[in-house]
């Protein structure tokens, strides 16, 4: 059998009608204004814990609630919307930043 030195080498043991399967890019986010929707992710303490506060949407709140289902179940903590922004228990800027980009949001950390 053939040492595989590279992906390159991978490919010759491929049929030759597959197709590559990448992932499509996300189409951006368009807020109500045209322009690609910015959310800025941030944590707070309150009551000596911390809380990842996700603010800029401009969705409908049944969007949010979907993105709040999802964030909590990646997360594996607690959360709501609250007042057009998503509030989460714990730290969890990195996990949330990642989630919101392959949605097509724009994300700022701070």
């Amino acid at each position: 059998m053939a040492k595989l030195g590279s992906l390159e080498d991978l490919k010759a043991f491929l049929p030759t009608e597959y197709v590559s399967e990448e992932m499509p890019k996300t189409a951006q986010k368009l807020g109500y204004d045209g322009k690609a929707q910015q959310v800025r992710i941030t944590s707070e303490k309150r009551a000596n814990k911390t809380v990842t506060l996700v603010r800029g949407f401009q969705s409908r709140p049944d969007e949010l609630e979907g993105f709040v289902g999802t964030l909590k179940k990646q997360c594996g903590t607690g959360g709501r919307v609250l007042d057009n922004e998503i509030e989460l228990q714990g730290d969890h800027r990195a996990k949330v930043a990642s989630y919101l980009t392959k949605q097509g949001f724009s994300v700022k950390t701070v």
